[in-house]
């Protein structure tokens, strides 16, 4: 505790980095009166008495006392220690301290400077592995689907040569049952020009006749149904020739899509 006079009660005083502060001991936040170390000329004491001296000559003396010699002493090695720092701050640096100060700046640049290099190359690489990967997985999967596509093609193409056989022997089977009943219609109507005039003969005759349109009813449905089953099968043949054309066009899709990435693939990466 300290006095501003011998009469006036008990302050506080505060040394800190910015300067000199005196407080009442009921406030010991906001201090009553504040010295910077900027604007103090002069801080001694003598006896119990201790002097603070503005820079400004026209600002008054600031005088305090304390209770004890010590406390001066401590207060004035406090206030030497704490001006020290201030000075030590505002001091300019030398050049030689400048430029130590600025090479070490340099190289910290530099050493932050070859790190960003590093790991960019080294994000450049992992990018350039990654997107080899994805060209190695992409190319792959075009070639498995070219390879499908082609057995796809192939049979296509054995089921179209398959179906124009079987529409081909149909088509004949057809023509020949055809010609057959024309054969049996003709038998028939000779049969009935000719026809004997005894029952046994007309019996004869006409299970003949009966038989033979019997026959020739068959044989037309026979025609008429190998005919239908042509149809079909020239159906069928249409439906795997477009299916050959849809497949020669995909197989053609994917090869213009696999033939870059090949050419990409075998390219060397340029020099980063």
């Amino acid at each position: 505790a300290i006095t501003q006079n011998k009469r006036d009660t008990d302050l506080l005083l505060g040394v800190d980095a910015q300067g000199l502060h005196i407080y009442s001991p009921n406030s010991k936040l906001n201090p009553k009166k504040s010295f910077p170390w900027s604007g103090i000329r002069n801080i001694s004491y003598s006896e119990k008495e201790f002097t603070i001296k503005p820079l400004e000559k026209k600002n008054d003396v600031f005088k305090f006392y304390s209770s004890q010699l010590r406390v001066n002493k401590l207060i004035l090695q406090l206030c030497i220690g704490n001006h020290d720092l201030f000075m030590r701050r505002r001091k300019v640096d030398t050049i030689e301290v400048q430029q130590m100060k600025a090479q070490a700046k340099e190289e910290k640049a530099r050493k932050k400077m070859e790190r960003q290099i590093l790991a960019r190359e080294k994000q450049m690489r992992e990018d350039a592995e990654r997107a080899k990967e994805e060209m190695e997985r992409r190319l792959f999967q075009l070639q498995d689907e070219a390879r499908l596509a082609n057995e796809a093609l192939l049979r296509s193409e054995e089921t179209a040569d398959l179906l124009a056989e079987k529409a081909q022997i149909a088509e004949e089977e057809a023509k020949l049952l055809a010609h057959k009943a024309a054969d049996a219609e003709q038998e028939r109507q000779r049969l009935e020009v000719t026809a004997m005039k005894t029952k046994e003969e007309k019996r004869l005759m006409e299970q003949k006749m009966r038989e033979s349109e019997q026959l020739a009813v068959k044989l037309v449905e026979q025609s008429e149904r190998r005919l239908k089953e042509a149809d079909h099968l020239k159906q069928d043949l249409t439906e795997a020739k477009d299916a050959e054309r849809r497949a020669k066009q995909k197989l053609l899709e994917i090869t213009k899509t696999t033939y870059p990435l090949i050419a990409a693939y075998s390219t060397p990466p340029a020099p980063p």
